[in-house]
């Protein structure tokens, strides 16, 4: 039972973050990130943040939470399920689909959790009279080993966070207050000798348990990075169009997770693996409609439709030629190159040589020159 203020008020607050829809919720000191701090610095000393530069760019502040809020006490992290329905791994057998990975079919979790998070720190702003400020990935936060120093689960072999309660698929949000709270027992790591979160990974981004190569995670590669696809993970990248759950889908803690209970974050009929040839005819208007909302939008159509082209020269489906070829001629130099590389994987050898003699020679961006070239003497050798 509750006995000083504090103590109420913090038992006020797991009622209302229940009430609010949150699946857990604890509470971290905020020097409890441990050996986390160097350990990010050894990823971006291996260069393993890829393009992510602004990961490099605020580090000092990621490692040192009270650079946010000087009079920081307590960092509060909340979390909520978004543990999809279905298996995700079974959508790879469906090549004419592009799969897009469960947290973004629904509604951006940005929007559904900070305006929750919002209340209950007007709740503590009320209560304590104190500086209060909420996060959902938008600063420079280690949310991850926050989590796991305030109970929520902890860090797995493939870098995310896991739950005994919520295996894989919990969204993180943070609260930073000037309250202190007695800080909740940390999790520990229960991975065991598991690595199937390593052994599924089609480009194996992990180059050992507990570590990330982004710039051979398909979720990175699909997300953020906006240059063209290396050729090696193009194969590899299979169906996937939008992030990847094969390390978080394959976790044995996923069997204690429950379908995700916030509707909001459930799978819109737009965004739940759509055909992949409907999704090579979006123009950025129509991207923008289908996708408004939603985590997609935000990576924006030239990025998605390079991704879809990769997924349609892997489909074997011929039939999707009419749409790839509409895009040989795309205003952007990178789908493009890309629709070059699908052309070629899917057509008949003369029939890539015709559009091969009609586009090539119009060609002003020399990596889609290269790429035309490349596929050119690739079909030409098939033969």
């Amino acid at each position: 039972m509750a006995g000083t203020p504090i103590d109420q008020l913090k038992s006020d607050i797991r009622a209302r973050a229940q009430a609010l829809g949150f699946s857990d919720i604890g509470f971290a000191a905020p020097d409890a990130l441990g050996d986390a701090p160097q350990r990010f610095q050894q990823f971006l000393e291996a260069g393993h943040h890829g393009e992510m530069d602004w990961l490099e760019t605020h580090a000092e502040r990621r490692c040192d939470p009270a650079r946010l809020m000087g009079d920081l006490q307590t960092v509060i992290m909340l979390g909520m399920s978004y543990a999809p329905d279905t298996d995700p791994l079974d959508a790879l057998a469906q090549s004419d689909r592009a799969i897009i990975s469960a947290y973004a079919k629904g509604r951006d979790y940005h929007d559904v959790l900070k305006g929750r998070l919002k209340e209950i720190a007007q709740l503590i702003a009320r209560r304590t009279d104190g500086d209060v400020k909420v996060f959902v990935d938008t600063a420079p936060l280690m949310e991850k080993p926050f989590a796991q120093a305030a109970g929520l689960g902890w860090q797995g072999k493939h870098t995310n966070l896991v739950s005994r309660d919520h295996g894989s698929w919990l969204f993180l949000g943070a609260i930073l207050t000037a309250a202190r709270f007695e800080p909740d027992p940390p999790e520990i790591d229960h991975c065991g000798s598991c690595r199937s979160c390593l052994d599924i990974c089609p480009t194996d981004a992990f180059p050992a348990p507990y570590q990330l190569d982004a710039r051979r995670c398909i979720a990175y590669l699909t997300i953020e990075y906006a240059g063209v696809i290396p050729f090696e993970f193009r194969k590899p990248m299979g169906n996937r169009v939008f992030g990847c759950d094969d390390c978080l889908a394959v976790c044995p803690w996923n069997k204690f997770a429950e379908s995700a209970r916030e509707t909001k974050l459930q799978a819109r009929v737009e965004t739940d693996n759509p055909p992949l040839a409907e999704l090579l005819l979006l123009d950025d208007h129509a991207f923008r409609k289908r996708f408004a909302g939603t985590p997609v939008k935000r990576t924006g159509r030239d990025r998605v439709t390079r991704n879809a082209l990769i997924a349609a020269g892997n489909s074997g489906d011929a039939q999707l030629l009419t749409q790839i070829g509409a895009l040989l001629d795309d205003p952007n130099p990178t789908v493009r190159g890309v629709a070059v590389w699908a052309y070629s994987q899917l057509a008949q050898h003369d029939q890539f040589n015709r559009v091969y003699t009609q586009y090539l020679p119009d060609e002003p961006d020399q990596s889609v020159i290269t790429e035309w070239q490349t596929a050119a003497a690739k079909s030409k050798a098939a033969c």
